[in-house]
């Protein structure tokens, strides 16, 4: 396996969130057009993995201003391209159908009229069709730029004149629009890519995504925080009445990964390893991102929503993530469609999962324009409540403890219905 580039050296830049789970035996590409009508397909939990079955993608940098690609790789199910045929041949990890049922979302009702907004890095010169392939395996609607429903952006804006491809980002870019349209399929879809993985030509899409009528904005990315990096790059991340996702990192409890996690205008989302063979449970996800920031600025100030819980105050003097979680576990992973230097049908995990679930999940709830990121602490009834499992030593504390009510790697917890969001 070989792999994905990490391109571009200026300081400042970021790196995708994504855990992929690839598949290791390639077979014929075989499989039907991306336009074949297909009834919706069951996927049956991803396959449990080991450690020995899971590698970084990605070349590992500590340098400061420099951020690191986070994707790490299963090596033991099989590639398979084009949609596949049932049930010899579906796909490994969770699907639409399954996800949907695990939180207990109105997926076939509801999202009409919400535009969900996609920002990564580098071109991904195949999304549409590939996006194309993951909505036909699933019997969802069509989602494509001459129906109207999926839109693909430079960071200027603009539909055409797009960077340069890269391997890995197109991977996350791929997480992205399938995990968006499992949980939205009425959704509209814009991606928009950033010329490089730099702080400032993603901070620079995140405003285009805005401008270009997004009303929930995904991020599946993290980087090094700094008093400078949130004073330059955060107001990207803060328009009122437009819903910021974030993904919390792959780097476990007190990782130095926190932006733009750390901004409290943003709903930061951490990991969970879900189970839904019956009876459902859910835990922490061990390498979900948790912390405090030691950024003192405005925008990393501890938010009322947090300060009204005296657990929170105790373990934070600032702002504290992550806010509410999802699914990352990659031996718990979610079928993803990806042909760019790939082939295929993978199963990825990592906390980018979470931050375009979530924002599928805020779409449905179409409460974007007025809810913000306190909704959730106002509702937290709504949510599911994940109690168990750690993703780091912190002396017992819930800032890397899970347990009842807010904790660092699960925050309230997640979706149990839209009634939270």
């Amino acid at each position: 396996m070989r792999k994905a580039p990490v391109l571009g050296t200026a300081a400042g830049i970021i790196a995708a969130a994504a855990t992929v789970v690839m598949f290791a035996a390639p077979t014929s590409a075989s499989g039907l057009p991306a336009s074949a009508a297909r009834t919706a397909t069951v996927a049956h939990p991803a396959a449990t993995g080991s450690a020995g079955n899971i590698q970084h993608l990605c070349a590992q940098t500590t340098k400061p201003g420099i951020m690191h690609c986070l994707a790490l790789a299963r090596t033991d199910v099989a590639h398979r391209l084009g949609v596949l045929a049932a049930p010899n041949a579906t796909p490994s990890g969770y699907g639409p159908s399954t996800l949907q049922g695990a939180y207990k979302l109105p997926s076939s009702s509801a999202g009409s009229g919400q535009t969900v907004a996609l920002v990564d890095a580098y071109d991904d010169p195949n999304a549409e069709s590939d996006l194309g392939v993951y909505r036909s395996q699933y019997g969802l609607p069509s989602c494509t730029t001459a129906n109207g429903c999926f839109r693909k952006l430079n960071q200027s804006g603009v539909q055409g004149s797009y960077t340069t491809p890269d391997q890995g980002w197109s991977q996350e870019t791929s997480v992205d629009l399938d995990v968006a349209s499992a949980i939205c399929p009425g959704c509209h879809l814009m991606l928009v890519e950033g010329n490089t993985n730099s702080f400032a030509d993603l901070a620079a899409s995140v405003n285009t995504a805005v401008r270009a009528g997004a009303t929930i904005v995904s991020n599946s990315y993290s980087g090094q925080e700094s008093d400078d990096i949130v004073a330059t790059f955060g107001p990207a991340y803060d328009h009122p009445g437009v819903i910021i996702t974030v993904s919390s990192g792959d780097e476990g409890y007190g990782s130095s990964l926190r932006f733009p996690d750390d901004l409290n205008t943003v709903v930061s989302v951490g990991g969970t390893t879900l189970s839904v063979i019956s009876p459902r449970t859910e835990s922490a996800w061990s390498s979900a991102g948790s912390g405090c920031t030691a950024v003192s600025s405005p925008l990393t100030s501890q938010p009322a929503w947090q300060t009204a819980d005296p657990r929170i105050r105790q373990l934070c003097s600032r702002r504290a993530y992550v806010d509410v979680s999802a699914v990352a576990d990659p031996n718990t992973g979610v079928d993803v469609y990806d042909s760019y230097g790939m082939s295929g049908w993978l199963v990825f995990g990592g906390t980018s999962i979470g931050a375009p679930l979530i924002a599928g999940v805020y779409a449905l709830a179409g409460n974007a324009s007025s809810a913000g990121p306190a909704y959730p602490y106002n509702h937290s009834q709504s949510l599911n409540d994940v109690n168990g499992g750690s993703n780091g030593t912190c002396g017992g504390s819930g800032i890397c403890m899970s347990s009842s009510h807010w904790d660092g790697p699960t925050g309230l917890g997640s979706p149990n219905g839209i009634g939270g969001f």
